[in-house]
């Protein structure tokens, strides 16, 4: 297993956000937490990634991680190349996965020069160029125009797959968790705990729809 959490707890002072959280994660498995607005999606990432403090045990048989935020958080005085040789030093690497999505005629341009959507494709150009074995993806596409979204979730696909990257997506939409996971988690309310699980294999975006419905209002 790349990743096994047992007994996983959160709480901000005398508020519970997770709750003993349960879960195992292979190589190259395609994950998505699907949950409410508010209810500890993020802060599992965040543990995952370390910038949280937790009570569990956690063991990660995996080195290289990389995380996408909402937004695209990328160095606004340094150009797209320069980004991308921040986290990578290696201007071979960085040619390549900029001309794999498409963005290496824009290498030398500005954030503030480019679209959300570009901006977010130059995000993920970052997350790969280190090479990750875990890569978490906290609702990235959250503030981009619909046709925009589905092109990066495709090339987010491509990408993962053809590199054998272990991903999490955590999203509070259906059709995206269907479209870039092999097996859907759903979460309560917070604090959250994991009440569902579902393979994409055997259910599709309707029946999923319905029965998430009924779970969250219980």
């Amino acid at each position: 297993m790349l990743l096994i959490i047992k007994n996983l707890n959160k709480s901000f002072n005398s508020l519970k956000v997770l709750d003993n959280i349960n879960l195992e994660i292979k190589k190259g498995e395609k994950i998505s937490l699907l949950g409410p607005s508010g209810c500890g999606k993020t802060t599992f990432l965040r543990i995952i990634a370390e910038l949280e403090s937790y009570d569990g045990n956690i063991q990660k048989n995996y080195q290289k991680i990389a995380y996408i935020f909402q937004e695209p958080r990328l160095i606004p005085w340094k150009t797209v190349f320069k980004n991308l040789e921040f986290v990578e030093n290696h201007p071979e690497k960085i040619n390549q996965i900029l001309s794999e999505l498409k963005l290496l005629q824009f290498k030398d341009f500005h954030p503030n020069k480019l679209s959300g959507g570009m901006q977010q494709r130059i995000n993920l150009a970052r997350a790969l160029i280190v090479e990750p074995e875990l890569l978490l993806l906290d609702e990235p596409f959250s503030s981009l125009d619909i046709h925009i979204k589905w092109k990066l979730i495709k090339d987010i696909n491509k990408q993962i797959s053809k590199k054998n990257i272990t991903s999490i997506l955590v999203t509070h939409d259906i059709k995206e968790a269907i479209s870039l996971s092999d097996r859907i988690l759903v979460l309560s309310n917070r604090p959250a705990k994991i009440i569902k699980e579902y393979s994409t294999s055997q259910i599709n975006e309707e029946q999923l729809s319905n029965e998430i419905i009924k779970l969250w209002e219980e």
